[in-house]
């Protein structure tokens, strides 16, 4: 029984492509984006089916027993979370679920620095330059934004595998605190710490972001930790930013975007790779951090980039399918070839963006001690 005829709609075409009850011959994103187009094309206006149509679908259904209670996941992990929607121990399930699955699938798929998140794409045209390049490029950015400087105490929030706390410690001296809910990430971060000498410099923290200690932070960063932070929860989430800050300090938030009326990530997502993430329209999120305290300096669109950097990983995964398949099995493997090849289409089309949003706690008396023009940011010979 297909989980299309027992739960029609985007869950149940998505397992029975899990499943391997329907496949998709070709390009999997072009066959996504003609389904995509067809059910937008129909919209609330288009002909509903006739009452003569209904009957004969429903006497196909219960020849071929597709009708009854619905079965059982085909073979890859649903979320299956309990407990209070954002609570500390739910979150701590939510973020599990996704990270926690397997450090080498994660290690198969990201590149070297295992940033798991939207690259920066300075030089797209010129063949010798790849996803690493990227991210690297993501990294520098980053810290330039956020004017790290030896001896700088930055915090890094939702750190992943490290990649920007590493970055930031080796190539700016800056001494970083970086936590994170999942102890997969945890354990590998502080491996690499100690591979590349780092322990004096970094040190990775298994917290919620509501238990974090301290503040006076020179800089800190959440990068595109705030879709799982939850909607209701948002403001207190700023909040908490703005306290760990020292008074001229700065934030930056990369964060992935929505329009008003699709703020999650989808039913298929929300099952079975992000549970309970929540978007909003990157202005929302603009007034959330003003509201708190914060004054954004800088809004940077990087939607095309996300488009490049997930059809980088869509690619890794095709040309290792077969290793994929025996790390995690073939229904695992065909939820993140649906997930990433959906999610490169939603920034291409539109439907989705990513930003990064720089912010300052300015001193009572308005000073913000930023550059006068963001020039240094960007370039070949950007200072410091």
């Amino acid at each position: 029984m297909t989980p299309v005829a027992t739960q029609p709609g985007e869950l149940g075409l998505a397992e029975a492509y899990i499943a391997g009850d329907i496949d998709v011959e070709g390009d999997l994103a072009a066959g996504l984006s003609a389904v995509w187009g067809q059910l937008r094309d129909r919209g609330p206006g288009a002909p509903r089916p006739r009452p003569a149509d209904l009957a004969e679908f429903a006497a196909t259904a219960f020849r071929l027993k597709a009708v009854g209670p619905r079965p059982p996941a085909p073979g890859a992990a649903r979320a299956r979370l309990r407990g209070t929607l954002h609570s500390s121990s739910r979150d701590r399930a939510a973020i599990s679920h996704h990270y926690d699955m397997s450090n080498e699938f994660y290690a198969m798929l990201l590149d070297e620095t295992m940033a798991y998140s939207c690259g920066y794409w300075t030089r797209p045209e010129d063949p010798t330059y790849g996803l690493a390049d990227a991210q690297r490029d993501k990294l520098d950015l980053i810290c330039r934004k956020l004017g790290l400087t030896a001896g700088a105490q930055f915090l890094d929030v939702g750190c992943g595998w490290g990649a920007l706390s590493l970055h930031a410690a080796r190539e700016y001296k800056a001494q970083v605190t970086a936590v994170t809910l999942s102890a997969e990430q945890r354990d590998f971060m502080a491996a690499r710490i100690e591979e590349q000498g780092l322990g004096g410099l970094v040190e990775v923290e298994l917290r919620h972001y509501r238990d974090i200690e301290g503040g006076g932070y020179d800089a800190v960063s959440a990068i595109e930790m705030g879709e799982h932070v939850g909607d209701a929860e948002y403001p207190a989430f700023t909040a908490r930013l703005h306290g760990l800050l020292r008074p001229r300090g700065r934030l930056l938030v990369q964060q992935m975007s929505r329009g008003a009326n699709a703020p999650g990530g989808g039913a298929f997502i929300e099952t079975y790779i992000a549970p309970d993430m929540h978007m909003r329209p990157v202005g929302r999120t603009v007034d959330l951090l003003e509201s708190a305290g914060l004054e954004v300096r800088s809004v940077e669109s990087l939607r095309e980039h996300y488009a490049r950097t997930i059809t980088a990983w869509y690619r890794t995964l095709e040309d290792r399918w077969e290793d994929f398949v025996a790390l995690v099995g073939e229904p695992t493997a065909r939820v993140w070839r649906l997930y990433l090849a959906g999610s490169a289409l939603a920034f291409t089309e539109r439907r989705m963006g990513v930003d990064q949003i720089l912010a300052v706690r300015p001193t009572r008396d308005g000073v913000a001690d930023l550059p006068a023009t963001p020039q240094a940011w960007y370039g070949q010979d950007a200072a410091r």
